[in-house]
């Protein structure tokens, strides 16, 4: 697979530190808007203990088509001093993604939330449209019209399609043969999930473990695909936990209404590296944790959009 050119950037070239964050605090509002299921868990992770919110990563779909990918979402960030951190490929599911680390900034040290805390990650996944049946590439470019991914960001941040929203038949066509193409060609640009940080928690949520015995209590659907709730990469550093999509209600543009799976939320806790293992608690960084995403654990984590039930 070739690469992808990516413009390179300076930090804070595009604007300032603030334009940034408010950028991002928007797409999060219209997620949590448009997705009560996940402002509900959010609810909760702040009210347990007093909890000070940080994010590890947010997560986009896009497809590689006219524009739309990964460079739609990635030129604005890279504007802003984010870097390319790796990447990853899912052959069986026609899908590349490419996840970028955040600029190098003061962070106070009760800094927490958007508004003075750590930076998200960006993870930006795009499928691979060349690469589907002729009647699934019919689908997606009769919909997404030249240059209109120069928008993407905006349509994150307002919730809005870019393009005309799809018939059902078209959304259930397509579905066969990737359910991560109906489900992007429906909603566009909003944010597929977030990420919470567990490792930079204080209280009951600091520990993964602790995590997903709460969610179960209270009676949430948890992701078990790959046959564990919790996904733990080779090296055993990175831990994460996601719950599934809730489902919506939804009416399409021929009038049909169907339910639909719409975002989710996860948690990700991020150990300490060995060659760290004797700084003192207190004076842990994020570089001194497991960066990084998991190709397996990602995987099964992409499933938590499935629109069948699991098995």
């Amino acid at each position: 697979m070739g690469s992808i050119d990516l413009p390179q950037a300076s930090s804070f070239k595009g604007g300032s530190e603030t334009f940034l964050r408010d950028v991002l605090e928007s797409i999060l509002k219209t997620y949590l808007r448009k997705n009560p299921m996940a402002n509900t868990v959010w609810e909760l992770v702040q009210s347990v203990d007093n909890e000070k919110v940080s994010y590890d990563h947010f997560f986009f779909r896009t497809f590689k088509v006219d524009g739309y990918g990964i460079d739609s979402l990635s030129s604005f960030f890279m504007d802003y001093g984010y870097t390319i951190g790796g990447r990853l490929d899912f052959p069986k599911k026609h899908i590349h993604v490419l996840w970028l680390s955040p600029p190098e900034i003061h962070i106070p040290g009760d800094g927490h939330h958007l508004g003075n805390g750590p930076l998200p990650r960006i993870v930006i996944a795009e499928l691979l449209v060349d690469e589907l049946s002729p009647e699934s590439q019919e689908i997606i470019r009769k919909y997404l019209k030249p240059e209109g991914g120069k928008q993407a960001i905006l349509s994150s941040t307002l919730g809005s399609l870019i393009w005309e929203k799809p018939t059902s038949n078209d959304f259930n066509q397509l579905a066969k043969e990737s359910e991560y193409g109906a489900w992007a060609l429906f909603h566009g640009y909003t944010l597929n999930h977030l990420a919470f940080a567990v490792h930079r928690l204080k209280h009951r949520f600091s520990d993964i473990k602790c995590v997903e015995e709460y969610f179960k209590e209270k009676g949430f659907k948890l992701n078990e695909d790959g046959g564990d709730v919790l996904k733990v990469s080779e090296d055993g550093l990175l831990l994460q936990v996601s719950l599934m999509s809730e489902k919506h209600e939804v009416e399409f543009a021929d009038r049909v209404t169907e339910t639909i799976t719409a975002s989710y939320i996860e948690f990700v806790q991020r150990l300490v590296l060995p060659e760290f293992k004797d700084v003192p608690g207190d004076e842990i960084k994020e570089f001194h944790r497991r960066e990084g995403l998991e190709q397996a654990s990602a995987y099964h984590i992409m499933e938590s959009t499935r629109f069948t039930a699991q098995d």
